[in-house]
């Protein structure tokens, strides 16, 4: 700048007069059933579960006294791969109460990505549901643990899964091996419920209580490790900023093992007496817009692909959606006509803008409802409270403010690291506390931040990160593969999908439909190459380093895509 007197660095501070929490999320849970015991808690409508406060407390404490009779410590950790459901939330505060860390697995997960999860992070327990879609989990497991077939249930002893103990599965059916959820409500016993009391005594805010997995552009996902003191803190400041109340009615279709379900919705709730209203199992945009009718929702979170489909369902205009008021809009940036049509269309005069990533808990930007419109559809919003962030240039010196550079972030949000992943952990978190998110932006003299890419190449396909690194290390498993490169393009449903370069062996021969087969049943569905193109070459820099955003701009041109402007 040229009038250095008017020099500002780009730093920003969520300075605030409300106290962070210092509490577990046991202690919050029933302080949450103390205080609104007969108000409505969980909503799930596939399973036809309407429960209090009162309620659900009760089957928490019920799951949580019969999970301590399978000798579970705290500090285990505990596996959780199932759509959303009851069960899931159920899980999620019993498993807290005992000072478990309960492991997020994504439902999409297939064979290869369990068997890491699971054996990354050393689960001595999971809970699984029993297929979903075209997954058939327990059929899975018994490939990964052959064992189950001639174990007692709690007693298994797998090779390829050594710390695995106990599988737990939802539903009636009974399979060698498996406990059954109801099983679980069964061992409760007076020595369970003395066990949670203690350890009410013991148990720490600080303790990590959840893994939640996210990739890197390099190697295998990392397992992001969470405090109570992280999330609860976190869920506390983002409804805080909706003006959520008791009064509130919140509707959720994003999935519970991904941090904007478990943190913004179940946790959302306990702290402010909210209810929790599922739609279905997995998103559904006319499921959605029924809950929202028959339920009188206020509040409705969702990634911009979701808002995209429930606006553009061809029943859309018979859906009463008045109740509305609020919302959330994260995971992906949001096109500036769709954020208006949610006001306008959707009545959601108050929805915010949320920004931030899992490794923190996971928001440290958002709108607020009373943000000038221009600022609520062209920016990110501003700091949460107790969250510092700065943007740093590549010689990792803080920028001017209103000069872009990467941006960084510290506070009570940061995770405890990456479980039994020191070196990544260090390259995340340096030796003053800053998170390197990976993501550039700029912020403005008002302390709004707005997004402008990403210093990685990770791509973002309807709210669901997909590292290509990832993907282009499976496709090299396929014998008629020499090289291959992945990258995002823009796309106008999900934001961006993924794109395969692959150059074949000499001689080989193969189609786009042949290279998609392989994936399907291996990886998860959205990391699964939208469009492949067999290439001879790769656009390489004289380091001999390929050039992705030369491969990404050829492929616009010649697929005829347009870039969004986006908030």
């Amino acid at each position: 700048m040229s009038n250095q007197n008017n020099f500002k660095f780009s730093y920003v501070n969520g300075a605030s007069s409300t106290p962070l929490r210092y509490l577990t999320i046991g202690q919050c849970f029933d302080a949450a059933v103390a205080q609104w015991g007969e108000r409505e808690a969980l909503v799930v409508r596939q399973q036809q579960v309407r429960w209090t406060y009162r309620e659900l407390g009760e089957r928490v404490n019920r799951f949580a006294a019969g999970l301590a009779a399978l000798g579970l410590a705290p500090g285990e950790r505990i596996g959780v791969w199932a759509p959303n459901c009851w069960e899931w939330t159920v899980a999620q505060y019993a498993t807290a109460k005992l000072g478990l860390i309960q492991v997020n697995i994504n439902p999409a997960y297939r064979l290869a990505e369990l068997e890491y999860a699971l054996t990354k992070v050393e689960c001595s327990a999971l809970i699984m549901a029993d297929r979903l879609k075209s997954s058939n989990y327990v059929e899975m497991m018994q490939t990964l643990a052959p064992e189950l077939a001639s174990c007692a249930p709690g007693q298994l002893q797998a090779a390829r899964l050594p710390h695995l103990r106990s599988v737990i599965r939802l539903g009636q059916e009974k399979t060698p091996g498996f406990y059954n959820y109801d099983d679980i409500f069964a061992m409760e016993t007076a020595a369970g419920h003395q066990r949670i009391a203690e350890l009410k005594k013991i148990l720490q805010p600080d303790d990590p209580i959840n893994i939640q997995f996210t990739s890197g552009t390099t190697g295998q996902p990392k397992g992001a490790t969470l405090t109570h003191f992280n999330i609860l803190n976190n869920a506390a400041f983002i409804v805080g900023r909706m003006n959520v109340t008791e009064q509130d009615r919140m509707c959720i279709p994003f999935p519970l093992y991904h941090c904007s379900g478990m943190v913004l919705g179940n946790l959302g709730a306990i702290v402010t007496g909210a209810c929790v209203v599922h739609p279905s199992d997995s998103f559904d945009a006319g499921a959605t817009l029924a809950a929202i009718a028959e339920e009188k929702c206020t509040l409705l979170g969702g990634v911009p692909t979701m808002f995209i489909a429930e606006l553009g369902h061809p029943d859309f205009a018979s859906f009463d959606l008045t109740s509305l008021r609020t919302g959330a809009i994260g995971g992906s940036p949001c096109p500036i006509e769709v954020m208006k049509r949610l006001i306008t269309d959707m009545h959601m005069s108050e929805v915010t803008i949320v920004y931030g990533m899992t490794e923190t808990s996971p928001v440290s930007f958002q709108t607020s409802p009373d943000d000038p419109l221009q600022r609520r559809v062209g920016t990110v919003g501003r700091i949460h409270p107790h969250v510092e962030v700065k943007i740093i240039d590549m010689q990792g010196r803080v920028t001017p403010m209103g000069e872009q550079g990467e941006i960084l972030t510290r506070g009570y949000s940061v995770m405890r690291g990456y479980w039994n992943d020191a070196e990544k952990t260090r390259e995340a978190i340096d030796e003053a506390g800053w998170m390197h998110t990976g993501d550039l932006g700029v912020l403005d003299d008002e302390g709004y931040l707005n997004i402008v890419g990403r210093v990685k190449d990770m791509v973002i396909r309807g709210g669901e990160n997909i590292f290509p690194r990832e993907v282009e290390a499976f496709l090299y498993g396929n014998e008629k593969i020499q090289d291959v490169s992945l990258f995002g393009v823009p796309d106008e449903k999900f934001g961006e999908e993924l794109c395969a370069w692959i150059k074949l062996r000499e001689g080989m021969s193969a189609t786009p439909e042949e290279i998609v087969a392989f994936c399907k049943g291996q990886i998860a569905h959205y990391k699964i190459p939208r469009y492949v193109f067999f290439v001879n070459e790769f656009p390489m820099t004289v380091t001999g380093k390929i050039q992705k955003f030369v491969m990404r701009e050829q492929m616009i041109q010649k697929l005829g895509l347009k870039l969004q402007k986006t908030a």
